[in-house]
C-alpha cells in the first residue's frame, strides 16, 4: 500500500468541487462529489435516535441498494429537527443535483452539518448547487475544495489517498472528512466520504465498512456528544478495471486493509482537530479478557473529562485514568494494573502491578507538555487489546461552544 497526496478525486472517475454559496457568511459551505459512472455505495450512520433528514433518506437509499452518481453536502445548517419542511427541503436538495446530473433522485445522496433546529435555507442551497456544478473537476485542488466545503469549526481539511495493487491493476482509495466537536464513539459527529475505483461486490464492501468503523471512527472521542448527522459513505465505481472482488480472497484482504487505513487516518485527524484541542491522546489497553473489554476500558479513559483536563494541564494525575477504568463496567484486578505515559519526550511509569510509583513530577510534566501523548494500560486478564483516540479539553472548547450559533 502506498499513501499519496489527494482526496476524493484521486481515484479514477471522480470529480468534485466546493465553495461558498451563502449559507455561512463568506466561508465555503458546500461540496459536490460526482462519479462518472453509477457507483456501488455503502454507508454507516449515527446511532443517535434523533437523526437528521439527510441521514434518514440516505439510510433508505442504502437499504434499496441503489447505485450512486453524486453526493451534495452543505455546512452551516444541519437540517435536523426541522420537521416536514426540513424533509421537503432535503428532497429538493437531492433533486437539484439529480437534475444537474440528469439522473433520478435516488442516485443522489445528501448530507448536512451545522446548527440543529434552524430553518434550512433551501433556496440558497439549490442556487449553490447550480452555481458549483459547472465547476466540478478531477484535479487534486478540486478535491481539496470539496474537503474545505464540508468544514464547520474544523481548523483544517482532512484528506487522504492510498493506492494498492489488486489483480494486476492499480486500485485507489481517496477520502475526506469533517468533524471537530460533537465527536464521540459509536459513529458520532462527523462526516466522511470515501471514493474508490475498485470493482467489488456490494455485500463485501458493506461488510468491510461495518467492521472497519468499529476500530476507527467508533474509537474516537472529542467531547462525548453523539451527533444527529454522522455519516460515512463509501463509493466504488469499478473503473480501476480489476476483476470483481466477489469472495474473501487475497484481493479482498488487500482492499480491506487499505480501506481501514484510510478510515483510521481520517478518524485520528478528526480528534487531532478537536474543538479547542491542544493535544492528541492515544489510549492503549492490553491484557483484557475480550476485545470488547479492552475497547470499553480504552473508550472510558479517552472520554473522561477529568483525564482530558489533566492532559491539558500537563498533570500526571494517573488516579483519574484508574478511576475511568473502574467505572467502565469491565471487571479487572486492580492489583494487576500498569499505567505508563509516553510522548516524544520519553516515558514514565506511574503504576506497576497496582502499586503507585514515586515519580519525578517535573519529568512527567515535560512528557505531558508534548502535542501527542500515549496512555499505556496493561491489565492481566487475558490477551486482547484495543486503542482509542481523543484529545484534551481546554478553555477554548467552552468558548467555541458557548456561542456556536453565532
Amino acid at each position: 500500500m502506498k499513501e499519496k497526496k489527494g482526496g476524493v478525486t484521486t481515484a479514477k472517475g471522480y470529480k468534485a468541487t466546493g465553495g461558498a454559496v451563502g449559507i455561512k457568511e463568506g466561508i465555503k459551505d458546500m461540496a459536490i462529489v460526482v462519479s462518472d459512472v453509477p457507483a456501488v455505495a455503502v454507508g454507516a450512520f449515527t446511532t443517535n435516535v434523533v437523526k437528521a433528514t439527510s441521514v434518514l433518506r440516505n439510510m433508505e437509499i442504502m437499504e434499496q441498494k441503489q447505485k450512486i452518481k453524486g453526493i451534495v453536502v452543505n455546512s452551516g445548517n444541519a437540517n435536523a429537527c426541522t420537521g416536514v419542511e426540513g424533509e421537503k427541503a432535503n428532497q429538493e436538495m437531492a433533486q437539484e443535483l439529480a437534475n444537474c446530473l440528469q439522473v433520478g433522485q435516488e442516485q443522489v445522496l445528501t448530507a448536512s452539518t451545522g446548527v440543529i433546529g434552524a430553518t434550512f435555507p433551501i433556496e440558497k442551497v439549490k442556487n449553490g448547487i447550480r452555481m458549483l456544478f459547472p465547476k466540478i473537476g478531477d484535479s487534486l485542488e478540486d478535491g481539496h475544495l470539496a474537503a474545505e466545503g464540508i468544514m464547520t469549526t474544523d481548523t483544517y481539511s482532512k484528506e487522504v489517498a492510498v493506492e494498492v495493487e489488486i489483480g494486476g491493476k492499480t486500485v485507489t482509495i481517496g477520502g475526506m472528512a469533517k468533524g471537530s466537536g460533537m465527536i464521540h464513539p459509536n459513529m458520532a459527529t462527523m462526516l466522511a466520504f470515501i471514493t474508490s475505483d475498485v470493482c467489488i461486490k456490494r455485500e463485501l464492501l458493506d461488510e468491510i465498512l461495518k467492521e472497519s468503523i468499529q476500530t476507527s471512527y467508533n474509537m474516537v472521542s472529542v467531547d462525548g456528544d453523539t451527533s444527529t448527522n454522522d455519516t460515512v459513505v463509501v463509493l466504488a465505481n469499478g473503473l480501476a478495471g480489476n476483476a470483481e472482488i466477489a469472495e474473501k480472497n487475497a484481493d479482498y484482504k488487500t482492499f480491506k486493509e487499505a480501506l481501514h487505513y484510510v478510515n483510521t487516518k481520517l478518524a485520528k485527524d478528526l480528534v487531532r482537530d478537536g474543538e479547542g484541542a491542544t493535544k492528541f491522546i492515544e489510549v492503549s489497553v492490553a491484557g483484557a479478557k475480550t476485545e470488547q473489554d479492552a475497547k470499553t476500558i480504552a473508550k472510558s479513559v479517552v472520554t473522561s473529562n477529568l483525564v482530558k483536563t489533566a492532559m491539558y494541564g500537563a498533570d500526571a494525575n494517573w488516579g483519574r485514568v484508574l478511576c475511568a477504568m473502574g467505572y467502565s463496567g469491565v471487571t479487572f484486578d486492580t492489583k494487576k494494573v500498569d499505567i505508563i505515559y509516553h510522548s516524544a519526550k520519553g516515558s514514565i511509569d506511574l503504576m506497576t502491578q497496582g502499586s503507585p510509583i514515586v515519580f519525578d513530577e517535573e519529568k512527567a510534566a515535560e512528557i505531558l507538555s508534548e502535542k501527542e501523548i500515549t496512555v499505556e494500560i496493561k491489565i492481566q486478564e487475558g490477551k486482547e487489546k484495543a486503542v482509542a483516540w481523543g484529545c484534551d479539553l481546554s478553555h477554548e472548547y467552552v468558548s467555541i461552544n458557548g456561542d456556536y450559533r453565532s
